[in-house]
């Protein structure tokens, strides 16, 4: 675990998929939508569960074995992405004690916002459907900032708009790349041990600052908790 500084209490930043929304149920359907127009067995959604905090790169590599550099994943990659957007949120939930702990922060002066690597014309409507785009004291996208994560820029970005210092800062992800992202800036980070975690993942070995099991475990690490 890396060396916690100062106390933090000036804002959480949360990622989205897998962290703050579980939209994996939505997600693999539109994979499974997806391989059917293309003539391809379904797969079962505990196989496809951990790739969805990858997006649409996470999808094409689980469903077709396709990157970005194979001739065939964009047009793929851009059909999902319609496919999903068509029923974003048919059975998206905020994972339980999401709206306990938002509440909870808010009613302690607390900052709150998402920084995720989702598009902001999936990430605005998905925010606006789930009722809290109003709430957030910022919403970041993947393409909000010059660089996505694993890249510091979008949190620098959310503090810019919130107004904070990064280093009073957390933020909670569910991939290797947000504890990056969150490192590079500064904050304070946690692993959402109950997101989109694969066999492969070793979220102990990410240099996180915790590991949380529930998202009401962040109080944990707020000063005065």
């Amino acid at each position: 675990m890396s060396e916690l500084p100062a106390p933090r209490d000036g804002a959480v930043l949360f990622d989205l998929d897998g962290t703050f929304a579980d939209t994996a149920p939505d997600m693999a359907a539109a994979l499974n939508r997806l391989l059917d127009r293309h003539g391809r067995a379904p797969l079962p959604f505990a196989r496809v569960r951990p790739y969805v905090s990858h997006g649409g790169r996470g999808m094409l590599r689980i469903g077709f074995d396709l990157g970005p550099n194979d001739q065939d994943y964009e047009p793929l990659r851009l059909e999902f992405m319609e496919i999903y957007a068509a029923a974003l949120v048919k059975d998206t939930v905020l994972f339980p004690g999401i709206v306990e702990l938002i509440d909870t922060l808010e009613r302690r002066g607390i900052s709150w916002g998402i920084v995720t690597n989702k598009p902001g014309w999936l990430t605005d409507p998905l925010m606006e459907l789930l009722g809290l785009r109003e709430r957030a004291g910022c919403v970041v996208s993947g393409d909000t900032a010059a660089r996505p994560k694993p890249y510091p820029d979008p949190l620098f970005h959310a503090c810019d708009l919130l107004r904070v210092d990064p280093r009073r800062c957390w933020y909670v992800g569910d991939a290797e790349r947000d504890i990056q992202a969150g490192l590079a800036a500064g904050m304070g980070t946690l692993v959402a041990l109950f997101g989109y975690l694969g066999t492969d993942d070793a979220p102990d070995r990410w240099g996180a600052h915790g590991l949380i099991e529930h998202p009401l475990d962040v109080l944990d690490w707020l000063p005065g908790t």
